[in-house]
């Protein structure tokens, strides 16, 4: 997984200063009334981020987890991400992903097979979920800095 939790540290550090030089009110823009803002977006992987570091720690407490999923759309809206500062939201979004990035390199590898349904949904192994986690957050923030070559597999089959 040390190559999984690399690959995510690289991520968020060549995306950093793209992200910083996105100016406030450009982040608020919501590109269609029904479409999320790059706060938004953002906001997303927060949730994302709280959402799977839960995950990953109850995989790595026992050999199988239901958990629940949850609904993005009410989450961002209610969190109002599109009202925070811009600033704060990439500071809490690094942080996090470098916290996640430390629980991925340092998960002992006997729970890797460790599984998860999620809204009853699957039969997923906490090392897929970890490297899944990578994949969706280089997903969302395609759409939040489309020109800067990001690459991503993207393999998202549950709800992040």
């Amino acid at each position: 997984m040390q190559e999984t939790a690399q690959s995510l540290r690289k991520t968020l550090d060549f995306v950093l200063p793209h992200l910083h030089a996105i100016n406030d009110g450009d982040a608020s823009i919501k590109p269609f009334p029904h479409k999320w803002s790059k706060k938004e977006i953002l906001g997303h992987l927060i949730d994302s981020a709280c959402n799977n570091q839960q995950k990953f720690v109850r995989m790595m407490a026992q050999p199988h987890v239901d958990f629940v999923g949850y609904a993005q759309d009410f989450w961002v809206q209610e969190q109002h991400y599109n009202q925070a500062s811009w600033k704060q939201l990439i500071d809490l979004w690094y942080a996090y992903n470098q916290h996640i990035a430390h629980i991925i390199a340092h998960v002992n590898p006997d729970f890797l097979d460790n599984t998860i349904t999620i809204n009853g949904v699957g039969l997923f192994k906490l090392g897929f979920i970890m490297k899944d986690y990578a994949e969706h957050l280089k997903h969302h923030l395609k759409a939040i800095l489309p020109d800067i070559g990001l690459e991503s597999s993207f393999a998202n089959v549950y709800n992040a």
